[in-house]
């Protein structure tokens, strides 16, 4: 007797596709030439030229890619390829032909960012390499430089005729903007104008390194390439979510920069809600830049706003005093170098916030971050509810542990009975590393990120919308630690997790923070 077999069931040709849904495909990108303003800082030595040549031994890079440094010491262009060469064969063993090619790429414009004529001579360059090395008017523009500087050297591009238009197909301009993105809610919107003077807003990648690191991405992976943590990933099933980025190290020599920024402005507005948005963002309707911030910026405006009151309530800060890392005695914040000895700058910071809305209504998320902390880490940690009823007795929380640094991977911690004939039990953990399941360590963020604009695909970029969205979540904190002096600063030891304060911010609602 024979039966019949329905035929498997496969999802929609829509959802199979990856040109429809808006995923990633291996590609290559156009030839282009990438201008670094301010090349001769430390962000372009210690991380953009070294992921260019690591994009370049990975064969990602296009035919004909180009390099054209720019900043205010007088070199010419063999001097400043002999100075990237030193740098490479400094620390790594290295392919001499390859080496030899790349370097071909390097070019250098002296000058200062507010002088139209070096512009004109960077016009000049350009319009060479586009000859010689075909890059047909492509060019990615990446502002290394003090935020200061970005709106002259974006009104100077637009001036020189350097940026240009999609329309005209005349090749293709970018430009990237390294974080902090204004200084509050005005600045931010001032800068926004300025850009778009210049510049539309598909042209304009706003860049934070942690989004390109390989955990953060795998967040969206983790949630919505797998139907098993859908059901659960909302008020019903989760107590609380904790997101962590602690630090060992304190300002070192950037105390200047910290008096300013503080680590709301340098961790807070940027990093951190950017880790909260991908945790608690609704699923996108496909996986294109414009769906996934949407959903991005949703969260944003669906978080309950801070006032006075609240900020008194849910947001701790703290500053590091003398203390311990690593065996080794630290100075005080008030101690380092171009620090005010009665400085009010925070360096910790622990807030509460709330997402009203359907998924989140009434679950507690928890951020802190701050400087002199015990260890290197940064963690995403959700905690479900208790169970029901004890039937074997006190049991530790459910939780499941997003480590983005220094050990990327994921854990779930769940309860299992201890071997032998009583009823005892103990929480255990399943733990995935990237390393160990795919032998290999996780490309540098800026790699993917350069790698993106390139490509044109600006998933992980913050919109004009969402930063303004950040800076009016976060402003009214700032503005009430402006308007009152802490009294209690410094108020934790270096080498500890923070102050007291921010345990008790925890323990009033009978939760404690995790120890990564």
């Amino acid at each position: 007797m024979s039966v019949d077999i329905a035929p498997p069931i496969t999802a929609p040709t829509l959802t199979s596709n990856p040109l429809r849904t808006g995923l990633r495909i291996e590609r290559s990108p156009a030839p282009c030439a990438m201008v670094i303003f301010g090349a001769s800082g430390d962000l372009a030595k210690r991380k953009l030229l070294p992921a260019l040549w690591a994009l370049n031994e990975a064969q990602q890079l296009p035919p004909g890619f180009s390099i054209v440094g720019i900043a205010r010491s007088e070199l010419n262009h063999e001097q400043f390829r002999q100075q990237l060469r030193d740098s490479i064969t400094h620390d790594l063993t290295v392919d001499p032909t390859m080496l030899d090619t790349f370097l071909q790429g390097l070019f250098y414009v002296p000058g200062t960012f507010d002088q139209p004529d070096m512009y004109q001579r960077l016009k000049q360059v350009l319009e060479q390499i586009d000859r010689e090395r075909g890059t047909a008017g492509n060019r990615m523009y990446y502002l290394a430089t003090p935020p200061s500087f970005f709106p002259v050297i974006m009104e100077q591009l637009g001036q020189a005729g350097l940026v240009s238009d999609a329309a005209t197909g005349a090749g293709w301009t970018r430009v990237v903007i390294e974080k902090p993105f204004g200084r509050d809610l005005a600045t931010a919107r001032e800068l926004n104008r300025v850009v778009h003077g210049v510049f539309d807003e598909a042209q304009v990648y706003r860049i934070d390194h942690y989004l390109g690191k390989e955990t953060v991405q795998n967040i969206l992976h983790f949630r919505f390439a797998n139907a098993i943590w859908e059901p659960i990933w909302n008020r019903r099933y989760v107590d609380h979510v904790q997101i962590t980025v602690a630090e060992d190290l304190g300002v070192e020599t950037r105390g200047g920069y910290y008096e300013e920024a503080g680590i709301v402005r340098d961790m807070l507005e940027n990093h951190m809600l950017q880790l909260l948005t991908l945790t608690a963002m609704e699923p996108p309707v496909s996986f294109d830049a414009d769906a996934v911030r949407d959903e991005k910026v949703k969260v944003l405006r669906g978080m309950r706003p801070f006032d006075l009151q609240r900020v008194q309530s849910d947001v701790v800060r703290g500053q590091y005093g003398a203390g311990w890392i690593g065996g080794k005695a630290v100075p005080a914040y008030r101690q380092e170098q171009k620090v005010a000895p009665d400085s009010q700058t925070a360096t910790y910071v622990a807030a509460t916030f709330y997402i009203d809305t359907w998924r989140w209504e009434g679950v507690p998320f928890y951020l802190r971050s701050g400087k002199r902390l015990p260890k290197r880490v940064t963690e995403i940690a959700i905690q479900f509810r208790p169970v029901p009823q004890l039937l074997f007795g006190p049991t530790d929380p459910n939780v499941l542990a997003m480590r983005i640094q220094p050990d990327e991977g994921i854990s779930l911690q769940f309860e299992a009975k201890v071997p032998g004939p009583t009823a005892r039990h103990r929480p255990v953990a399943m733990d995935f590393r990237y390393g160990t399941a795919f032998a290999t360590a996780p490309a540098e963020a800026y790699q993917r990120l350069l790698l993106d604009v390139m490509l044109g695909d600006s998933t992980l970029f913050a919109r004009r919308d969402e930063v303004e969205a950040a800076w009016t979540l976060v402003a009214p904190i700032l503005n009430t630690w402006a308007a009152t002096q802490a009294t209690d600063l410094p108020n934790y030891e270096a080498g500890t997790w923070g102050p007291e304060a921010a345990d008790q911010l925890l323990e009033a609602s009978g939760r404690r923070w995790r120890r990564p």
